[in-house]
């Protein structure tokens, strides 16, 4: 019973690490791939259509290999899935483009309070105050080692909203399509990985264009951006794996709070290996994100547990009215029998 116990526990845990250290990765993979000091493969958005694209080819061969059960799921549902997802990649890449990087730091913290009003409006979701509390921990402890200088224009605005809104509800709708038609992460993510990635291999090249100026045809393909191409398509399948694993085990709401780990890794990292500057207000602001994190899973666990016990309390009650409803339906309730001995 321990061992059962524990082993959800473990793979719970094993999601998550999969996911902080995939996208740690990718996002140390891209910055060399992508960046003027690397090799200048300023294409974001056609980047993610070959992510998607490694993605539906190796769910592809799970399915025809018979690892993985390719369950039903209504084709509209796929494509509404995927355009909304689509829109939140192209709309994170545009805010990126028209905004500084201090309002789009804001505009990705703001992901988590539209994630709960969503869950709140959708599935009437509610949260206690102690997990509000650590959730207003963890964006302010990013947003203080994160957001420097902040300027908004009125495209970026737009496009940020629309990124920030598409965002929230993609990861909502995996959790949702997960528990409403029973099916597994991977198995939701090779059924629209094959979409996303031919939408975006197809306007892709022009976002990418209109993002940067520079043509996808004219760039020089060398050997260590092609590997560099390759390495990240890889990470990018754990990653997208990870993701879709950790909403249908936990929720949006956790996903995103915890997800900031990833925050801290990466400015950690650009620290160690790319000399990046790590100031007294960043190490505070880590460390109060990381003191959030903590809360907010003592707290959701405490909540947890909370309902748990009065699930159990409901669960008494209601038997010992059935069995009180019972007894009066056999006459062998107290009151009949003091009156059957009062009338002999």
């Amino acid at each position: 019973m321990e061992a059962e116990k524990k082993k959800p526990l473990v793979s719970d845990v094993g999601a998550w690490a999969m996911n902080v250290v995939s996208s740690v990765g990718l996002i140390m993979a891209n910055k060399q791939l992508m960046s003027n000091g690397g090799y200048g493969f300023a294409f974001a958005t056609t980047l993610t259509g070959f992510h998607f694209t490694v993605t539906a080819l190796v769910g592809w061969i799970s399915n025809a290999t018979g690892l993985s059960v390719s369950k039903h799921v209504p084709l509209w549902e796929l494509l509404w899935f995927s355009i909304v997802a689509n829109m939140s990649i192209t709309g994170m890449n545009l805010s990126l483009m028209l905004n500084s990087v201090g309002f789009y730091q804001i505009s990705k913290l703001s992901i988590i309070p539209v994630v709960c009003l969503m869950e709140f409006f959708l599935h009437s979701k509610h949260y206690s105050s102690r997990v509000i509390m650590a959730v207003i921990a963890v964006a302010l402890g990013v947003g203080i080692c994160t957001v420097t200088d902040v300027e908004v224009k009125v495209k970026g605005l737009i496009c940020a909203c629309v990124a920030v809104f598409c965002t929230s509800l993609q990861q909502i709708t995996i959790g949702s399509l997960q528990k409403k038609y029973e099916i597994g992460s991977f198995e939701l993510l090779s059924k629209t990985a094959p979409i996303q990635a031919i939408s975006l291999l197809l306007f892709g090249p022009f976002a990418d264009y209109y993002l940067n100026g520079h043509s996808l045809l004219k760039y020089h393909y060398s050997v260590g951006a092609t590997a560099f191409i390759l390495l990240s398509c890889i990470l990018a399948f754990f990653c997208n794996t990870s993701q879709y694993l950790c909403i249908g085990r936990f929720s949006a709401t956790s996903f995103q709070v915890l997800g900031h780990m990833k925050t801290v890794c990466v400015l950690i990292l650009g620290w160690l290996l790319f000399d990046s500057a790590l100031t007294l207000k960043n190490i505070l602001g880590m460390l109060l994100a990381v003191l959030g994190m903590l809360v907010y899973s003592w707290a959701v666990e405490h909540d947890k547990k909370v309902k748990m016990a009065l699930d159990i309390r409901t669960g008494s009650n209601s038997e010992r009215e059935d069995a009180k409803l019972l007894a009066k339906e056999n006459g062998t309730s107290k009151p009949d029998i003091e009156l059957a001995r009062s009338e002999s």
